[in-house]
């Protein structure tokens, strides 16, 4: 069988993943915040403090990646870092006030992002796709695990 993006799950995911990032980029931009910028605010939303590894195991993503976020998110005000009381070498993040302000906006943003790729689809058809994606993203998570 010739290779098709087609009918290669892990490219058409890909493709929709980075379709979703530009659309939400689109939306994001004139509030400064970067789809990149997504896993930290919805693990901060209530308000409650996390350090910098936390945040990373949440997000799933290496912890210089997590890094290099954080910083981007600290120049444009959206957190703030503070020394943590229970371990010196560690500090928590947390959403400032601006970043807790825009929540309501962001949220706003992916629903609509997520109505508009999914309203081809029945609510069924809605139902079990997104149980399809939580199958195959654990069995890839457990491939991964098991790897280290």
């Amino acid at each position: 069988m010739p290779l098709t993006r087609e009918i290669s799950a892990g490219y058409m995911t890909n493709w929709a993943a980075r379709l979703f990032a530009r659309a939400l980029e689109r939306q994001l931009a004139p509030l400064g915040i970067s789809p990149a910028y997504m896993p930290v605010l919805f693990a901060l939303a209530d308000g409650t403090a996390l350090t910098q590894k936390a945040l990373a195991e949440r997000a799933a993503v290496e912890q210089p990646t997590m890094t290099a976020t954080l910083k981007r998110m600290e120049r444009a005000g959206v957190i703030v870092r503070r020394p943590n009381p229970d371990d010196g070498r560690s500090a928590l993040v947390r959403l400032t006030p601006a970043g807790l302000a825009c929540i309501a906006e962001v949220e706003r943003v992916v629903a609509a992002t997520n109505a508009l790729a999914l309203e081809q689809l029945t609510v069924e058809e809605r139902a079990a796709f997104l149980s399809l994606l939580g199958r195959i993203i654990a069995v890839l998570e457990i491939q991964l695990e098991q790897a280290k």
